[in-house]
């Protein structure tokens, strides 16, 4: 059995395989990785799909069965802010099950992050590992509206030699263009105000909902909120009801009580559903907001800590589980 794996960050170690500069002088090669190799390039005029790269190593623990990933660097991305800068991150994940998706902490304006960071994906057989796809994603951070993507990398396990260690460059793919949200996206803010100790949720509007009621082509919807204390449901609110409305507009605030020492462990489940007059509502999508949650729902909760007292809004999409 698979446990969750566990990310941190260590110190930069030595270069897993050593890099050396071509005589053309404008980009590097690795030795001996079959392939896996390049490093920053550093001329020519930038194309539509030019992206930028990024500078990762991979190797795998025999011993304790663990893929080790370093996200190291990257170089030349795109600008996504009117500042003429980014706030990138990047999620780390295995394809075709993304369970565990992990993430690198935000680099504040630039379009150079180094962020040097290891993910341990632990108890992962050699078997198991090759049949899975190694995905980088690199995304602009946004404060007041979604993430932006900037790029991506897709890299097959099934044909590397995992008896030797992988540190390479390679240039990230243009993200493919958003195909819309078969649940929706619901757009709300969250405020905590420490003194008071209070935690208000204000659940501005939905768009794009799930039909779920076929005879009139629409649905029904409402939103419930549930306030989360280790993992425990404490209290429970919840919205209006808009008829046949898949983009529905709330405005509806809800205020909770969180003592600061609560705050590190509380959630909330957020659930859009469909009211129905005869049968059981039906569940259109939800969302857990956390400091433990996706990397949207980590950064929109670590905003509202960063500014205490100011309602800090984002769209988040809607899952089904």
């Amino acid at each position: 059995m698979i446990r969750s794996p566990r990310a941190r960050s260590e110190p930069s170690p030595r270069p897993m395989m050593r890099a050396r500069q071509n005589s053309a002088g404008d980009e590097y090669a690795v030795n001996g990785n079959n392939g896996y190799g390049g490093g920053p390039s550093t001329g020519g005029n930038r194309s539509s799909e030019d992206v930028g790269e990024i500078h990762f190593s991979m190797k795998y623990d025999f011993q304790q069965n663990t893929f080790v990933v370093r996200v190291i660097e990257a170089k030349r991305l795109p600008a996504k802010d009117f500042s003429g800068f980014s706030d990138p991150y990047c999620v780390v994940s295995l394809l075709p099950k993304d369970k565990y998706k992990l993430q690198t902490k935000i680099k504040k304006r630039t379009l150079n992050p180094r962020w040097n960071e290891s993910f341990l994906f632990e108890d992962f057989p050699i078997e198991k590992l090759k049949t899975r796809t190694l995905h980088l994603h690199v995304f602009d951070y946004d404060r007041f509206s979604r993430d932006d993507p900037i790029g991506e990398l897709f890299i097959p396990l099934q044909d590397l030699d995992f008896s030797q260690n992988y540190d390479v460059w390679k240039p990230l793919l243009p993200p493919k263009s958003e195909t819309k949200n078969k649940y929706g996206e619901i757009l709300l803010s969250l405020k905590y105000h420490v003194t008071a100790s209070q935690l208000t949720v204000n659940i501005i509007k939905c768009k794009d909902l799930r039909i779920q009621d076929i005879a009139t082509h629409s649905s029904d919807p409402y939103v419930k909120i549930w306030l989360m204390i280790s993992g425990k449901k404490v209290e429970k609110k919840k919205t209006k009801i808009y008829m046949r409305d898949l983009n529905p507009t709330f405005n509806e605030a809800f205020t909770f009580s969180v003592s600061v020492d609560q705050i590190r462990e509380t959630s909330l489940l957020i659930t859009v559903m469909d009211y129905d007059k005869i049968g059981r509502n039906d569940l259109i999508g939800r969302i857990i907001l956390s400091s433990r949650s996706d990397p949207a729902a980590v950064a929109h909760w670590n905003a509202m800590l960063q500014y205490p007292k100011e309602a800090v809004s984002q769209w988040h999409t809607l899952k089904d589980d």
